[in-house]
């Protein structure tokens, strides 16, 4: 019990921590679970260990987000994502809900190769500069990519899906099979989130002045903040747009490792672009930043994760929470968990939550006569719709460096969008029968 207490009141600090505000993420990561570890008798140098444990699950993705974060910078430098823009507000024109649902559409099919940095850096970096002109909210177009990027999530190549299939001894494309008519209505449902988004963004007055034309908006939209009109290289466009396509489509093909693929993408398209090493180093320097804050970060979630599943933290913690549910609610307790696997899913991290809890539950179900797979499927729901609110993704940190916004704001604008999502995404897998009660 001591151990779970402990557990518990981890989490709770650095939820709180990092929804104040008053920390970085990755000190909070680091410090709190350490402590914890510390009060449970554990050694310095025992606790080295979790976290070295830890943190070698997250290297090839930290090294992964290194790269592929300045790859996409260089891209939206050089103005690769202008023709999308362009595109975009030529279709939707300056209507806000035309846009807001064109940011729905872009999402989901830029989350189609599973990857959640890719998808935050090819829809938010194109779409921030027309949500600005149009005065829309910021938080509007985090809330509308996090709902895409949750519900595409279920394919078999995504995450969550792997995972779950491994849990379930089971293959992935069998288990996306059973999750298809879900996924298709989540696919709907974010896109009418998108539209009442767009509704509520114009009843408070987003959209362009008066004496504000669309070739102004194209304008903002392919404008730089920053001044750096000279980086675009339009003569080389369709050769970098081509470069960028080509990069999704292995990824996809998973030819070989991601990070190696963005780390020879990165090289060939600095050598087209800038020539000369003065011009390489400034376009690396430029990105550098954020490059990592987001690595730092995934390596200090793995520090955490590390730490909970050394110590056995994260089994007290569950046995504790199903230890508390009366026996009568015993055949519910996949729908309680598809309930709050929402809310679960943000306090943990995806390992932690589909190796360490899943297991618990499905066992704890099974005794009084629920399925595994009915289990999995519901629990699967809300930890997918959370992907981009959880504090332990490091693509949230990336979304939110992306539009400047603190990660307090997003979480409280999203929340109650995005667990609206789950809820009708749960209610339909038990309308159409997928999941039994």
């Amino acid at each position: 019990m001591y151990l779970a207490i402990i557990g518990f009141l981890m989490v709770i600090a650095i939820v709180v921590l990092l929804l104040k505000g008053k920390m970085s993420p990755i000190v909070v990561l680091i410090i709190v679970p350490t402590i914890a570890a510390l009060l449970l008798g554990y050694s310095v140098s025992e606790i080295g260990d979790f976290i070295k444990t830890g943190v070698g699950t997250t290297t090839s993705n930290a090294i992964l987000f290194i790269f592929s974060v300045v790859f996409f910078g260089v891209m939206s430098d050089v103005g690769v994502f202008d023709i999308i823009v362009d595109f975009l507000v030529k279709k939707a024109g300056a209507n806000v809900i035309s846009i807001t649902i064109a940011t729905a559409i872009i999402a989901i099919i830029a989350h189609l190769d599973g990857a959640t940095a890719t998808t935050v850096l090819i829809t938010i970096p194109s779409m921030y500069p027309v949500y600005k002109k149009m005065k829309i909210r910021p938080q509007v177009l985090l809330c509308i990519v996090a709902a895409a990027m949750g519900v595409m999530n279920l394919l078999p190549w995504g995450g969550p899906t792997a995972r779950t299939a491994t849990v379930l001894g089971m293959d992935a494309t069998i288990l996306w099979h059973t999750l298809i008519p879900i996924q298709l209505l989540g696919c709907i449902v974010t896109i009418l989130l998108a539209f009442f988004l767009g509704l509520v963004e114009k009843k408070r007055g987003a959209g362009l002045d008066a004496s504000m034309t669309q070739a102004d908006l194209l304008e903002a939209a392919t404008a730089k903040d920053d001044g750096s009109q000279a980086l675009r290289r339009p003569k080389l466009l369709w050769i970098n747009i081509l470069l960028t396509v080509g990069l999704i489509a292995t990824l996809m093909l998973n030819i070989t490792s991601s990070y190696v693929l963005f780390m020879l993408f990165l090289s060939i398209a600095l050598i087209i672009n800038f020539p000369s090493l003065k011009e390489q180093d400034k376009r690396i320097k430029a990105h550098a930043p954020t490059a990592l804050i987001i690595s730092a970060t995934m390596l200090a979630s793995g520090a955490m994760v590390g730490i909970m599943t050394e110590t056995q933290m994260l089994g007290a913690m569950a046995n504790a929470i199903i230890s508390i549910l009366p026996d009568a609610l015993g055949r519910y307790i996949h729908i309680i968990f598809g309930v709050l696997g929402m809310p679960l899913g943000m306090m943990v991290g995806t390992d932690a939550y589909f190796y360490g809890i899943m297991p618990l539950v499905i066992e704890v179900g099974t005794k009084y006569g629920v399925t595994a797979l009915n289990t999995a499927i519901a629990m699967m729901i809300g930890k997918n719709v959370v992907l981009m609110i959880s504090p332990l993704v490091p693509a949230t940190y990336l979304a939110i460096g992306l539009v400047d916004m603190e990660l307090k704001d997003h979480i409280r604008f999203c929340f109650k969008w995005l667990f609206a999502v789950t809820m009708i995404m749960l209610a339909g897998g038990l309308l159409l029968g997928i999941i039994i009660l």
